[in-house]
């Protein structure tokens, strides 16, 4: 029997072996098969196992999912789902080993080990409170550690003045007693070294703890028996050099990384803390003419709610009684405040200026816009850019190399070192095991997404994914729609032409009663049209939209078209030259002409008008510049769009585009090697935002078309675009260096702690400062991410 399994958190190759190994241990299991791009894990199995069963084999090998079974078992495949515990409190790792999982508490992570990060939350979340409890830790640490150490240096003083009060062998007793407490507030290293020692999921804490294990254990021996150590290894006073304060020391710094990471983790999720406290707790909810204040989680869709000067707009929505300005630099990052005016949208979170008014609200909860943008920034903050399969791949054998160079410095310093070799061996070989950090190698990639995922969204960019932040540097090509993308996308009707013998009113009752029924801008504003010149809108039946044409129905029994010139060929309908010549000179004005046909007779048309947005042509100007190709296809005739193209200075443009040509064009370019851009606001304009290696939806159309989109524009303007372009240059940068210098911290720290300079310079490396560079190592890739907050995107 087959079953299908879908698997949430699986990020690598790695952890596509790691599940098709644990499910493949069970006996009735004869075959698995993982898809990692669709998350699906196929079963063949010659018994049904239970979901405790396939539970425990998960858990097993340390996979902390959990199982639940949906659709209807009397299907020949059945469906289940592995998914990761979410909710409040949820934790994940920093370098996102697992993907998106996550866990319900802070266990650190069973792969590189390091502390996990809760989701960013309004009250004190637990990036504080571990914080706070390592800083306990560090206080007792180096309470601890100091006095180790400074009885350790003061064997270099002659004539030690500590010897005067107890002899040396009695000192090294304090610093075994003074160690303990360093080892006890630090012991969570070596549980997490030993965890990734069994789960064989190498990481920075195995070489800290074989590293630190090594010199204490060896310390402890030689102070409990030193007469089976040879001479080399002991003082003039016949007691064995011991390293206790390596053991302390090191530690100490390791826990003061950890302490930095956790204050710089905190810094990283700060735009998502930002976003969350938008959020108003509570609204003035109007009820029969009275004010009443309500908690915001208790409005309800169609709730008349007053906002007052100064107080934050609760939910989304719009105004039904006054005006005002509107503070949207909070979402859009545009300063300048927004008139607001009667049926105009208003968005949660945003700031009300100096005049009240009423609002009807529209969207609550979760389906606000605020809601959504934390959502989308929450998530892509945790997704993983391609770049970072590099990391992960270098990762992966990072730590047995470096065990290996630890075990071949040891052999080579015993072997050919100056006496006394074996202790220069073992000082050297722990210094190999300290200073390797993986770990900035694994931070370099998720911290620069982080902090520029919640730049984007300061600055009203909002990215789904870490790939569309990648891939939009690469970018050569933009497609962009016209209305309501490269125009205001508020079009308006200039005037409705009837041929003789044909009524004005009439005919815009017909088309105005037809475009009621469709969702473009375009129908909107003949409809608006329509009601300020009283027409009275009749039912429609046959009603449909033919895409990239037209809309067609039934009006009072008339056959009633509204459209392009290839709707009114499709329908066999004829138009007369005088009507067309009109039609033309209206379209090389810039205007959007639709004819209207009544029975199959052509009787006119309707002419309208959609401004140029003020930023379009500025906005173009710099993408061509930084060299893009900036081409727009538009469902628009001709004539229309050559004057835009023109205006513009667009590097090319198609007209009379259906949707399947904008798929098709697309395609075109990307087997031609382009890396290809689609900017679109309508649902027409989904398949092309789907098929693009990056879709870019404005956010003041439809939600198909944000749905279909990896990039979203608040503002819904081509600026964003610009600043889209710079957000991913400056990130990919940032992720550039972050790499660089992991990269060069390892390559050269390695080979400098095993002491690959002392033949010609007698330069050594002491362990303990090994300790301080690793532990700055990740400090420094967190910092350099975080100067992204300071950059101008434009």
């Amino acid at each position: 029997m087959m079953h299908t399994y879908k698997v949430t958190g699986m990020s690598c190759m790695g952890c596509k072996a790691s599940v098709e190994n644990a499910l493949n241990s069970l006996g009735p299991v004869t075959n698995v098969e993982v898809d990692l791009e669709n998350s699906e894990a196929t079963l063949e199995m010659t018994e049904h196992l239970s979901e405790g069963q396939l539970q425990e084999a998960l858990t097993l090998a340390g996979l902390h999912y959990s199982i639940s079974s949906e659709g209807n078992d009397t299907q020949a495949a059945r469906h289940h789902h592995l998914e990761i515990k979410n909710g409040n409190g949820v934790f994940y790792c920093p370098m996102h080993c697992e993907g998106e999982k996550t866990y319900d508490e802070q266990v650190g992570c069973p792969v590189c080990g390091m502390d996990l990060v809760e989701q960013p939350d309004l009250k004190e979340g637990s990036e504080q409170k571990t914080y706070k409890d390592l800083l306990k830790k560090m206080k007792i640490a180096v309470a601890f550690a100091l006095p180790v150490f400074i009885i350790s240096m003061s064997e270099m003083i002659p004539s030690n003045p500590l010897f005067s009060i107890i002899d040396q062998e009695k000192w090294n007793w304090v610093q075994l007693a003074l160690t303990i407490p360093v080892l006890y507030v630090c012991w969570m290293f070596f549980v997490r070294a030993w965890r990734s020692i069994i789960t064989w999921n190498l990481n920075m804490f195995t070489l800290i703890g074989i590293g630190t294990g090594v010199a204490f254990l060896f310390s402890l021996a030689g102070l409990l028996f030193p007469d089976v150590f040879p001479d080399e290894f002991k003082s003039e006073a016949g007691t064995v050099h011991l390293y206790f304060e390596a053991a302390a020391v090191i530690l100490t710094l390791v826990l003061l990384g950890q302490l930095l990471e956790a204050r710089a983790h905190s810094q990283t999720s700060g735009a998502i803390k930002e976003l969350l406290k938008l959020a108003p707790s509570e609204a003035t909810l109007v009820i029969d003419g009275s004010d009443r204040v309500v908690s915001i989680h208790d409005i309800k869709v169609g709730d008349l709610l007053r906002v007052k000067p100064g107080d934050k707009i609760p939910v989304d929505g719009k105004l039904v009684e006054g005006q005002s300005s509107v503070d949207e630099s909070m979402i859009t990052g545009e300063p300048i405040p927004v008139e607001k005016m009667i049926n105009d949208k208003v968005r949660s979170g945003t700031v009300n200026g100096n005049r009240s008014f009423v609002m009807v609200a529209e969207k609550v909860g979760s389906e606000t816009l605020l809601s959504q943008i934390i959502k989308m920034v929450n998530d892509a903050s945790r997704s993983r850019a391609p770049i970072q399969k590099l990391a992960d791949t270098i990762s992966k054998y990072f730590v047995p190399i470096v065990i290996l160079v630890s075990v071949i410095t040891f052999a080579v310093w015993a072997v050919f070192g100056p006496e006394p070799a074996y202790v220069y061996a073992l000082v050297n070989a722990i210094a190999v095991l300290i200073i390797a950090c993986p770990c900035a190698l694994g931070l370099a990639t998720p911290m620069a997404v982080m902090v520029g995922v919640g730049k984007g969204a300061k600055n009203g960019v909002l990215i789904k994914n870490a790939e569309a932040l990648e891939a939009m540097n690469k970018v050569d090509v933009l497609i962009t729609d016209k209305t309501g993308t490269i125009t205001e996308g508020k079009p308006s009707v200039e005037k409705v032409f009837t041929v003789e013998g044909a009524s004005t009113n009439e005919l815009l009752q017909y088309i105005a009663s037809v475009d009621l029924n469709s969702e473009h801008p375009l129908a909107d504003a003949v409809v608006e049209y329509a009601k300020t010149q009283g027409c009275e809108l009749k039912e429609v039946s046959d009603f449909e939209a033919v895409a990239g044409k037209g809309v067609i129905g039934k009006v009072v029994g008339k056959s009633i078209a509204l459209g392009n010139t290839e709707l009114m060929e499709q329908l066999d309908i004829v138009v007369s030259d005088e009507l067309n010549s009109k039609v033309e000179a209206e379209q090389k004005l810039g205007k959007t002409v639709s004819y209207i046909s009544v029975d199959g007779m052509a009787q006119g048309y309707v002419s309208i008008f959609d401004a140029i947005k003020a930023t379009s042509k500025s906005a173009i100007s710099l993408l061509i510049d930084k060299g893009m190709e900036v081409i727009m296809l538009t469902g628009d005739n001709q004539n229309t769009a050559k004057s835009v193209a023109d205006e513009l200075h667009l590097s090319d443009y198609q007209a009379e585009c259906l949707p399947e040509d904008k798929l098709k064009f697309i395609k075109e370019l990307q087997a031609e090697g382009k890396v290809v851009a689609m900017a679109g606001d309508g649902i027409n304009d989904a398949p092309a935002l789907a098929q693009a290696d990056v879709g870019i939806a404005m956010g003041t159309g439809t939600d198909v078309a944000m749905e279909s989109a990896q990039i979203t524009l608040v503002k819904g303007d081509l600026q964003g675009i610009v600043k889209a372009k710079n957000l991913s240059t400056e990130v990919m940068k940032n992720i550039k260096q972050n790499l660089f210098f992991a990269f060069i911290y390892n390559v050269l720290g390695v080979p400098l702690a095993a002491g690959v300079l002392f033949p010609v310079f007698g330069i050594l490396l002491s362990p303990m400062i090994a300790a301080a560079a690793m532990s700055f190592s990740s400090v420094s890739v967190i910092s350099n991410s975080l100067r992204l907050r300071k950059v101008e995107i434009g």
